[in-house]
């Protein structure tokens, strides 16, 4: 019998492939931090110096405490698989953290701890969206959310903030049909660095209330604020206890990125069916992470505050000298770590090697590439025309950014 070949051409080998991916995977993007991460580590490779802004990670380590809780863990054979919806002792602190800091009392079985804020995002859509469905995301927004959506098999729908990054909420409840079923707000906002305030989240409230639909609220920075801004959740709203989904963690607040370690409160039967996701693809959270994050959140506090206060400081640098090159725009950042201000104005001028640079993505590899220093292009967010970078790095690593990021941007031709 003559064998056959096995060996595909190029064209065979693509529609091979493109026919076995799902239809709902083929239509969800890698994440852009993840694709500009990888460009980065080459041009390290490459023995490039790159200052790195793009990625949203607190530098500081974790604190001493909750290192040694997990350490504690270990040494107790604490490694085990734990209950899918976490370890009781972590979710009754959930429990009091919520109450005292947010006014809002939830039940045991309205609390879950999951692998990330992300599984607890991810858990909340599939339980409360799916195939037809509609979730109304407010942009610029964080560059998973639509995607995450696509995942659950519901349809991202996308309106505009204002231009202070507030709440557009005539626009919101215009883009209200009978199929949507949820509305996705992060507060402080990552990428623009907004706190909402108590008048938009009541408009919001009202606005949920009154078209009965579920507001997820991501609070994953909430201890991350400066002045007199407060961070207030809309779940603690009068009728929004049974209406809201909180999705948080200790990634940000309290420097636990690699811990991956999550939590999200709600409605009973919302959170038990974000469980029956988790317990189908990741089964459990972490056990070590469990009992570290308990120390986390019943142990000293001061870490927290001396974080905070590091943020501040350089989110007064960063936003000061972003406002002195002329042609930048940046609002006050409210909230999180991140600077997201408006570059239009050196969009359409000729920089030397690049030729006429019309967009913001264009921008960044520029800056990337010639003077090296690696940000987002507001693209990523859906607000082309802007750039985000992350202030979460010494001040000595930001000195040097803005000097790069300024001699670049003033270099375009007359």
């Amino acid at each position: 019998m003559e064998k056959v070949s096995a060996k595909l051409t190029d064209e065979e080998y693509e529609k091979s492939m493109s026919t076995t991916l799902s239809t709902r995977m083929a239509a969800v993007k890698m994440s852009p931090t993840t694709a500009l991460f990888g460009k980065v580590e080459e041009l390290r490779q490459k023995g490039e110096d790159i200052v790195s802004l793009n990625v949203g990670e607190p530098d500081f380590p974790t604190p001493d405490n909750i290192k040694e809780a997990g350490i504690r863990a270990i040494n107790e054979n604490f490694t085990k698989y734990t209950t899918g919806n976490g370890i009781a002792p972590l979710r009754e602190a959930i429990i009091e953290k919520m109450k005292k800091d947010n006014g809002v009392t939830y039940e045991m079985n309205e609390v879950a701890v999951t692998v990330g804020a992300k599984q607890a995002l991810f858990g909340a859509l599939c339980a409360v969206a799916g195939e037809g469905d509609e979730v109304i995301i407010p942009i610029p927004c964080y560059v998973s959310y639509p995607d995450m959506v696509a995942l659950a098999g519901a349809n991202p729908v996308l309106v505009k903030r204002k231009d202070d990054f507030s709440l557009d909420l005539e626009a919101i409840e215009s883009a209200i049909t009978e199929h949507t079923k949820a509305v996705i707000i992060c507060t402080p906002d990552n990428p623009t660095g907004k706190v909402y305030g108590e008048g938009e989240l009541k408009g919001l409230s009202d606005l949920a209330i009154s078209r009965d639909i579920f507001v997820i609220s991501d609070e994953i920075y909430e201890k991350i604020i400066y002045g007199e801004n407060r961070h207030e959740s809309i779940s603690a709203f009068e009728g929004m206890k049974d209406r809201t989904i909180v999705v948080n963690g200790f990634s940000k607040t309290y420097s636990m990125t690699g811990w991956r370690l999550g939590y999200v409160c709600g409605r009973a039967d919302v959170i038990g069916a974000a469980v029956k996701v988790q317990s189908q693809t990741t089964t459990t959270p972490p056990s070590i992470s469990q009992y570290a994050a308990v120390e986390a959140l019943c142990g000293p506090q001061e870490s927290v505050e001396l974080m905070r206060s590091e943020f501040e400081k350089r989110r007064d640098f960063v936003q000061e000298k972003l406002r002195e090159i002329p042609g930048v725009i940046c609002h006050e950042i409210q909230g999180a770590f991140y600077a997201f201000f408006d570059i239009r104005a050196f969009l359409g001028k000729e920089y030397e090697g690049y030729g006429i640079i019309d967009e913001d993505t264009r921008l960044c590899e520029y800056l990337l590439e010639k003077y090296g220093v690696a940000m987002m292009p507001g693209s990523a967010y859906f607000a082309p025309g802007f750039v985000r970078i992350s202030f979460a790095s010494s001040m000595e690593v930001l000195k040097k950014a803005l000097s790069r990021i300024e001699s670049g941007l003033k270099a375009h031709k007359c």
